[in-house]
């Protein structure tokens, strides 16, 4: 399906498919995949969906969609693949929360994070801690991190644990509550929560958006913008 279609299509799978599901993007366009029984509900949902069963062997197959990344310094993929001795590994195992350092946003969130002095740092709708996980292996601290689902801190605590890290993620409403101060925010979330936003600190980093977007947050000035692929990200400082 085209690029634009994704968000909501990604919003009706994990209606359908709450376990998780795979992602990934060729050219202008994105695949979903989901594994399970529910092939009416799916039919449903997608009438254009391609449904096939499974061959002897779908427990692993799912990890041909995850594919390890690799930006500056920084090795992102999951812990059945083998990072470059050189490399800054972030280990991440793909489990119920959003993140393993593929999509675009994500990418671009963490070039602009390397181009940043290592300060305090929090992360907001941490997901599966990727950035906050890759910003305390650079050595940010301290690092915070909140979401407003507890099974995306449980996988952020998780994943922090598995990459010898300090995280301390906790659960939190990013669009209704006061942000803890830190001297870089980064927020990778929806469009109107970014809008919403009101951090505390010297700069910002938003995604989660597309290029053609109005990214701007009260009282912030963009001073550097990335895209990739009709995504965006901005770096913020204060006005």
């Amino acid at each position: 399906m085209p690029l634009a279609d994704a968000e909501e299509a990604r919003a009706r799978l994990i209606a359908i498919a709450p376990a998780g599901f795979e992602e990934v993007e060729r050219g202008t366009h994105v695949e979903l995949a989901a594994y399970g029984d529910a092939a009416e509900r799916l039919a449903a949902a997608f009438p254009e969906a391609q449904i096939v069963e499974i061959e002897p062997g779908w427990e692993d197959s799912w990890r041909e969609f995850h594919r390890p990344v690799v930006i500056g310094p920084l090795w992102i993929g999951p812990p059945w693949e083998q990072p470059p001795a050189d490399a800054v590994p972030v280990v991440i195992d793909p489990g119920r929360a959003f993140g393993t350092g593929s999509h675009p946003t994500t990418r671009l969130c963490l070039e602009l994070l390397l181009g940043q002095q290592p300060t305090s740092m929090l992360d907001v709708g941490c997901g599966s801690g990727v950035l906050s996980i890759a910003a305390a292996a650079l050595g940010f601290a301290p690092v915070a991190a909140v979401d407003s689902d507890s099974a995306a801190i449980e996988e952020t605590n998780r994943n922090a644990r598995a990459n010898a890290v300090e995280v301390d993620a906790r659960r939190g409403d990013a669009a209704a509550e006061a942000l803890p101060a830190a001297a870089l925010t980064i927020a990778n979330i929806s469009l109107d929560v970014v809008s919403a936003l009101r951090p505390r600190g010297e700069f910002l980093i938003t995604s989660g958006y597309l290029e053609r977007d109005d990214s701007r947050v009260a009282g912030w000035a963009s001073v550097r913008r990335v895209v990739r692929e009709g995504w965006a990200a901005d770096l913020h400082a204060p006005r």
